[in-house]
């Protein structure tokens, strides 16, 4: 579904990723694991139309991406979420989801401005089918609620259904269990199969590491912006490289 070819970044004389080469298959979990700073927020970035890579290619179902703006690469099926909630906080829940929406909406100011009987069939549409994805991760109780009001763990499940409220094929997760406490991790190891169900394949930036053992078929491991391992999460566990890269050597 998703595969770079040496993709590498630089800003000035630091090279934040150095011709990383992923593939990511359809209906899977991949986990993209490493110790701070081993550039898997800038390879994300990359891939989101944030940063157009110094070389190398991005390709999404055979089309190269790279260098393509991100509402372009969201309008092909690609989503994400942040490593740090990026909500509108003043606006109530199912608006953040509605915002999520905005690339498969057929209105334009025009209509708004005129309010014409498809805009308001359409918008009508909308705001149900928003609180349909609400409900899909159980957040439909707060639905008219201000954002800013509800817990972190709450935050992070509305920016991820934020997300998917885009139709995506692809979702990239930055890690999402970020402030999460052990019940909503584990409520959030459940809502990851149900993504899959849905035909949206995830690749997920996690310091977890027992959510990404348990929830991810491959994983790849970056440290210091180079690819040092990729395999099952076995392989991965046992890689020595890894094992020093996490923990120093003996």
């Amino acid at each position: 579904m998703l595969k770079t070819d040496k993709v590498t970044i630089k800003f000035g004389g630091l090279t934040a990723v150095n011709e990383v080469s992923v593939h990511i298959k359809p209906n899977q979990i991949t986990g993209l694991i490493g110790p701070n700073g081993a550039g898997k927020t800038t390879f994300f970035n990359c891939i989101s139309g944030v940063y157009t890579p110094n070389s190398g290619k991005v390709m999404f179902q055979g089309k190269e991406i790279q260098g393509s703006k991100p509402y372009q690469i969201n309008k092909l099926g690609i989503t994400r979420t942040y490593q740090n909630i990026n909500l509108f906080r003043k606006m109530t829940v199912q608006e953040n989801v509605l915002v999520g929406m905005h690339s498969r909406l057929k209105s334009n100011y025009l209509t708004d401005m005129f309010h014409i009987p498809s805009q308001q069939r359409e918008e009508k549409e909308a705001y149900a089918k928003a609180y349909e994805w609400l409900k899909f991760v159980g957040l439909e109780p707060y639905a008219k609620d201000q954002t800013g009001s509800l817990s972190y763990g709450k935050q992070r499940l509305l920016e991820i259904v934020r997300g998917l409220a885009s139709d995506p094929k692809l979702i990239l997760l930055d890690e999402p269990a970020a402030g999460m406490n052990s019940q909503e991790k584990l409520e959030l190891d459940e809502l990851l199969q149900r993504i899959l169900k849905l035909g949206v394949t995830i690749l997920m930036v996690e310091h977890d590491m027992k959510l990404v053992m348990n929830v991810c078929h491959e994983i790849y491991v970056l440290a210091e912006g180079k690819l040092l391992a990729h395999g099952t999460p076995e392989e991965v566990q046992n890689n020595p490289d890894v094992i020093t890269a996490y923990l120093g050597g003996e």
